[in-house]
């Protein structure tokens, strides 16, 4: 155990031979991240067209193997959080995460290395397997690599260097949009240049650099120890809440004897959802206190705080599922990798933009607004405002779903103009030949998806990070991706639904193999209505959740009275 010396200089002086933590260890972190992300998101944009050529998977089969494993990849990380937190530990979890990846990515590698004609039973248990093992360990990584990059800049008394978690965060940040960048490009680029056994033995190397050099660097970490998990106080009131039904909840709170934390300001629970209440009622303090006023059971008797923070997560439920339609608009993915296969990609005459890579326009879109969302319409807004000017969190929510849904529209109407082009030239029957129509017709859904995320996703994470206390900032983290593993289930659902529904008769389904001759452009004008119900639930939602603190009657004025506070 080093001195108190040696726990000042690991952070007042990060760069110099300290025994733990420190600056020094973050680029072994980052890179871990950095490499998972380029490995993971270089594989997703090509693999419809894998399952497809390869496997010869119908387009319905592919997407929803696909989005069952997006499902997975964005749930994983929820799960894996609870188990760090609660027993693992972070190091342990990002280990298991690295280690599970590479395994991954290597079957994956196998499936594309065994010459076959036809895929065989091994295959198709090599190519779910690899799907399985690399969502169990993007959640082992993505769960835990921030905080624990943040553990190693916090001493043991809470203290941290001034600047110094915001100076990794922004590393942190940049280096994964960077990776997704290098993902749609790079990645892809050999895929469809050198072929899959190239293509997908290169995620495998990276991975393995990044398992390598996150472990190589083991000695100098700050592993903090498991702790108890939010969740499971959640479960904690539940349970409690349950377990004492019997008590009567008076009107009354001075009729009440309620057991909270010490020099917490919550000594007794708020009038809604009183049926939770009961959860932390001291029915007889003699039996259910320790000596030094603890719970005895903590699965009998909950804190204040803690019912609280539940009825937190509850109330904000209702607002989170409105995201969840615009996730699964945005993650269509296959279908317009397939939309550009078909059309004219050429940039020069001997340059072509691979299908998979127009991805990078919705990244790129997304970065750029940011930029100037921040740095140019912020200032001027608070000048002509002469107060500090910002969308509120809510309203930038609702301008999110508008956008998404003039992408879905957006969408329908660039495949109604290429399958007529397709049909014209007399490609009815050849789903794969080129049409005379550029791709470039593509950039505009991709950029209004950009904006879409930019404005919802960045909008949704401030919400949660402004309604709930600080002891939920680990939640908030990870609502937004609970939201895209239920999206990836609804979009599977949408698209299964729509097949079954339009084949019927013996008549071409709308999510046809053939995109030529199926109706992609119908199957976006239903995204597009259920992105405009979604619209009007979001407005009821809102107005039913109410004003958050210091939010006022419009977008900009909310904002404003919430910078002066």
């Amino acid at each position: 155990m080093g001195s108190p010396s040696d726990e000042k200089n690991m952070i007042e002086e990060p760069l110099l031979g300290t025994p733990k933590g420190g600056f020094r260890t973050m680029p072994f972190i980052i890179v871990n991240e950095a490499f998972e992300r380029v490995a993971s998101y270089g594989l997703m944009p090509n693999m419809i067209l894998y399952l497809m050529r390869v496997y010869h998977m119908k387009m319905v089969t592919a997407s929803n193997i696909l989005f069952l494993w997006s499902a997975a990849t964005n749930f994983m990380p929820v799960l894996c959080a609870f188990l760090a937190d609660s027993s693992v530990g972070r190091f342990q979890m990002i280990s298991f995460g690295s280690v599970v990846s590479l395994l991954g990515m290597i079957l994956l590698w196998l499936t594309a290395m065994i010459p076959e004609v036809s895929p065989t039973i091994f295959q198709l248990i090599l190519l779910y397997s690899s799907f399985g093992f690399m969502s169990v360990g993007a959640g082992g990584i993505r769960s835990s690599s921030l905080a624990f990059g943040a553990d190693q800049l916090i001493k043991k008394d809470g203290v941290q260097k001034a600047g110094a978690l915001e100076s990794y965060f922004s590393w942190y940040y940049a280096s994964t949009t960077f990776s997704v960048v290098v993902a749609f490009t790079c990645i892809v680029y050999i895929q469809d240049i050198m072929g899959w056994g190239v293509g997908f033995g290169v995620p495998a190397i990276l991975m393995f650099l990044s398992a390598l050099s996150f472990l190589l660097a083991s000695p100098f970490y700050v592993k903090k120890k498991a702790n108890t998990s939010l969740l499971t106080g959640f479960f904690q009131v539940i349970v409690a809440s349950f377990k004492n039904k019997h008590l009567s909840l008076s009107p009354k709170s001075k009729n009440m004897l309620y057991h909270h934390k010490k020099g917490s300001m919550l000594v007794v629970p708020s009038e809604k959802l009183r049926f939770l209440n009961r959860a932390c009622i001291i029915n007889d303090p003699q039996r259910d206190l320790t000596p030094d006023g603890r719970a005895s059971n903590r699965w009998s008797l909950c804190t204040v705080d803690q019912v609280e923070e539940l009825k937190a997560l509850i109330k904000v439920i209702p607002l989170w599922s409105t995201g969840i339609m615009i996730s699964a608009t945005i993650g269509q993915g296959s279908f317009p990798v397939l939309q550009a296969t078909t059309m004219n990609r050429h940039i020069t005459s001997n340059f072509e933009i691979p299908a998979g890579s127009f991805g990078m326009f919705l990244v790129i879109t997304l970065v750029v607004w940011i930029l100037i969302y921040d740095r140019l319409i912020l200032p001027l807004a608070s000048i002509i405002m002469g107060k500090p000017a910002h969308l509120s969190a809510k309203c930038r929510m609702g301008i999110g779903l508008f956008l998404s849904f003039m992408a879905m529209v957006a969408t329908a109407t660039v495949e109604s103009i290429r399958r007529a082009t397709a049909i014209k030239e007399g490609y009815s029957d050849d789903p794969q030949a080129v049409v005379h129509m550029s791709a470039i017709w593509l950039v505009p859904q991709y950029c209004l998806n950009g904006l879409a995320e930019a404005f919802n996703a960045i909008g949704q994470n401030e919400f949660y990070f402004s309604v709930f206390p600080g002891s939920m900032s680990s939640i908030a983290t990870t609502l937004l991706g609970l939201g895209m593993s239920v999206a990836s289930l609804l979009a599977s659902f949408i698209m299964t639904t729509i097949d079954d529904v339009t084949k019927r008769g013996g008549k071409e389904s709308w999510v046809s193999s053939n995109i030529n001759k199926g109706h992609y452009d119908y199957y976006y004008c239903v995204l597009a209505g259920l992105s405009l119900v979604n619209i009007i639930y979001f407005l009821v939602c809102s107005r039913a959740y109410g004003p958050c603190e210091g939010e006022g009657s419009t977008c900009w004025d909310e904002a404003a009275e919430m910078g002066d506070e």
